[in-house]
């Protein structure tokens, strides 16, 4: 475990590299999903515990790392056991060295994303459940309970690894199976009620939950879309399974023996635990940018490939050096993935991400003050506007567009790092405007460039203008003209909607 919390803590983000990043750090100071902070489903227990760790780091970013960073460590160590348990304890080596060295795993295990939470949840439910499939009646109530607190985390969880909880306690006496359930219930009711009395009340917080589905991911399952995008999603799910396996996936290739009858209800048990997932994910809801998404899925996968490597390595393997050259050779080019790849979730794209974040946060104040200028940030994972609303406080931050809720259109806000919806944008002084830089980099090249365009486009021709510093080209225009971004919600008198808790969603794509 010490070179997993030392290789994550190595390679730490220093800066919130998300957007859902950010909406745990405002949720820190206040929870309220129906403003996204953070986002529904709430999050609550990742919430509650970053706000202690908080305490000690005393700094948003550090204290969510710190948790991914523990929850690498927990998850190494679980993902031992039950290889360990299921084939024994060369196997069990071999897991947790391939975890180690997982790109995607690495990854999660430096940022402030709940997605490694998850897997560690994961193997910590799959593995009680495991001893509880083994009809030990004593792991019954720590595996409900560890379920109800995962859900608690990422409220998905109850969902992904519901099923093989159901089967764990299929092999139970009826009482035990009762006293089970029982345990997970009072486990998530424990967690639920606080969240709904803190998110407004049921209604306030059913009411965003749902208008984020519709808004986002309903539109997008097998039964409303081209079943070519369910095609396309598994087989992105089987780069992000190659992603986070790595080089490892080579001991596929390695010819195995008959299995016991042990390994046989490992099998099954395996396919119970990942199977619902693939299926969610490829018939309902995925994006790549949320390849952490599949982390629930790893531990099992881990500890398979790690008896398949121990077998490749045989009764005398670490003997012969060609094949410690070759498991050398394989940590390598899995460290050089997660190092250089061109991926979001490589070390170099953070590092490229928060560079570019500092320079834009250092020279915005020079060009423009808080006090007559308004920033107007989009909706991206990466710089989009509350990663301006959150290192630039004193501006007023709005996101465009314009979002169309269950009580009419507004305008997502931030400022002193507090999210509010505005049905107008308050005129207040502002002389200009300024639109947060995206990460394309200069507007004059890519995808950048061709959303900028038809950002311009909306103007009269000679209203923007481009201002460039240390490199990066920032477009301000009239605060008069703020009416051509926002058509109902130009600007006029403030009219600010504060009713918080009422029923919304937002336009995230997650």
């Amino acid at each position: 475990m010490s070179a997993i919390v030392l290789s994550r803590f190595l390679f730490r983000s220093h800066y919130l590299y998300d957007i859902d990043s950010v909406n745990f750090a405002l949720a820190l100071d206040h929870f309220d999903p129906s403003v996204h902070q953070p986002h529904p489903p709430g999050y609550f227990l990742y919430v509650w515990l970053g706000r202690l760790a908080n305490t000690i780091f005393q700094d948003a970013n550090t204290a969510l790392v710190a948790i991914s960073i523990a929850a690498s460590a927990g998850a190494v160590f679980l993902i031992y056991l039950l290889a360990e348990n299921w084939f024994g304890r060369k196997a069990a080596l071999f897991g947790g060295l391939i975890f180690l060295f997982s790109p995607l795993s690495w990854f999660h295990g430096t940022v402030a994303l709940t997605y490694i939470v998850e897997a560690f949840f994961s193997a910590l439910v799959g593995y009680l459940c495991w001893r509880t499939y083994s009809r030990d009646s004593r792991w019954v109530i720590p595996a409900s309970i560890a379920l109800g607190l995962g859900a608690g985390f990422r409220p998905s969880s109850l969902l992904l690894l519901g099923p093989v909880w159901l089967l764990s306690i299929s092999r139970l006496p009826r009482k035990q199976a009762l006293v089970g359930c029982a345990a997970l219930g009072a486990t998530v009711l424990a967690w639920f009620l606080p969240m709904l009395s803190q998110s407004g009340g049921a209604s306030a917080y059913f009411g965003s939950l749902g208008a984020l589905w519709h808004t986002v991911s309903s539109n997008q399952s097998v039964f409303n879309s081209p079943i070519t995008l369910s095609i396309a999603r598994f087989f992105v799910i089987l780069g992000i399974l190659a992603l986070g396996t790595g080089t490892a996936a080579v001991a596929l290739l390695k010819r195995r023996d008959k299995q016991r009858h042990l390994h046989h209800e490992a099998k099954k048990f395996t396919w119970v635990w990942i199977v619902p997932g693939i299926l969610f994910f490829t018939l309902i809801f995925l994006r790549s940018v949320n390849s952490g998404y599949l982390l629930v899925l790893f531990p099992p996968i881990f500890a398979w490939l790690g008896q398949w490597t121990s077998q490749w390595f045989g009764t005398a393997g670490l003997q012969q050096p060609w094949k410690i050259a070759a498991i050398a050779a394989c940590a390598a080019a899995n460290t050089a993935v997660f190092l250089f790849a061109p991926f979001y979730c490589s070390y170099g794209e953070v590092r490229r991400f928060e560079r570019k974040l500092v320079e834009i946060v250092a020279a915005l104040p020079r060009m423009a003050g808080p006090n007559d200028t308004l920033i107007v940030g989009f909706d991206s994972h990466f710089l989009g506007y509350r990663h301006a609303g959150y290192y630039l406080p004193d501006y007023l931050t709005v996101q465009y567009p314009e979002v169309r809720l269950p009580q009419g259109l507004r305008v997502f806000a931030v400022e002193h790092r507090r999210t509010i919806l505005l049905s107008t944008i308050p005129r207040r002084q502002f002389k200009n405007f300024v639109l947060f830089p995206l990460p394309g980099g200069s507007s004059g090249t890519g995808e950048y460039a061709e959303y900028l365009g038809r950002i311009r486009a909306h103007f009269q021709p000679g209203a923007l203008r481009t201002t460039v510093i240390t490199r990066h080209e920032f477009v301000v225009g009239s605060a008069s003209d703020l009416s051509a971004l926002f058509p109902n919600a130009a600007p006029g008198p403030a009219r600010v909607y504060t009713e918080l808790h009422a029923q919304h969603g937002a336009v995230y794509s997650r």
